[in-house]
């Protein structure tokens, strides 16, 4: 499908780091924008609500869901694209500073936890350059500060960008059935290859295993279904292949810390800005 047309300019772009001590405000509904590909000297903390945004750097595709945010890092080159026109995108872009804690060298997406959603409501009208020495620098600075502190995990909700064309092939497969159990040795057999020879080139190009990119993408999708609240969690485990219920509200457990019936119940605390 192609993406619509899209000025730079007109995504405020130039305009984060015009002034390079400020931190950057920019808060929106997206529609049906995509944001190609780019970077940005300062540090960007992209928070969503309302359904799920994907992220896309060279080498990873990664999975934002409502009430989480992705912190990039400054100068590494990504695209945005939300899932729906419903996304409200909350971004807010810090300077970087000397002897920063690792945390803010490496991108990741987290959980939204009460605290940080209190504070990022003071965010809500806010737009534009903030002046250091300014009340709202310094609730913005205050965020950015906690995050190593209350950002504990970083989640594993992004999934390599294969190199090589043939494991593309066999991914876009896997993609195309996730409402299947797909087996391991099936995969292999139908693509032409012995299980082993498969599971190096996962290793090698992707660098984790079937099992591993498999399960992350299944959760995924059930992700999404959730948010979509259309499907009970019964009918989303069959969804993404599952047959059994405890199975997947394990699994779901394991990568995200809470039950599927949980993350689907949770309210959205933050109001969407006009």
């Amino acid at each position: 499908m192609e993406q619509p047309t899209f000025k730079v300019d007109k995504y405020y772009i130039e305009k984060v780091d015009a002034d390079k001590k400020s931190i950057y405000c920019h808060h929106n509904i997206m529609g049906e924008l995509f944001v190609p590909k780019h970077k940005h000297e300062k540090a960007q903390m992209l928070y969503a609500e309302g359904d799920v945004v994907f992220v896309t750097t060279e080498t990873k595709s990664y999975f934002l869901p409502a009430r989480h945010f992705i912190w990039i890092p400054a100068g590494l080159e990504h695209s945005i694209e939300p899932k729906s026109e419903q996304v409200m995108m909350r971004n807010l872009y810090f300077p970087i500073e000397n002897g920063e804690d690792e945390f803010y060298k490496n991108e990741g997406i987290y959980p939204v936890n009460n605290l940080l959603l209190q504070m990022m409501l003071f965010t809500n009208r806010w737009n534009g350059h903030l002046e250091e020495g300014t009340p709202n620098f310094t609730i913005a600075k205050a965020i950015k500060a906690i995050l190593p502190q209350i950002c504990p995990t970083n989640l594993p909700l992004e999934l390599p960008q294969p190199k090589d064309k043939r494991l593309g092939k066999i991914l876009r497969h896997v993609e195309n059935n996730l409402g299947e159990t797909i087996l391991f040795s099936n995969v292999a057999h139908e693509f032409g290859y012995s299980e082993r020879s498969l599971s190096r080139l996962f290793q090698k190009d992707l660098k984790m295993s079937f099992i591993q990119y498999y399960t992350i993408r299944r959760i995924l999708k059930a992700i999404e279904l959730l948010l979509e609240r259309k499907l009970s969690v019964k009918e989303i485990a069959l969804e993404v292949g599952y047959n059994s219920v405890p199975t997947f509200s394990n699994t779901f457990f394991k990568i995200l810390g809470q039950r599927p019936s949980d993350y689907s119940n949770r309210e959205e605390i933050l109001e969407q800005q006009k």
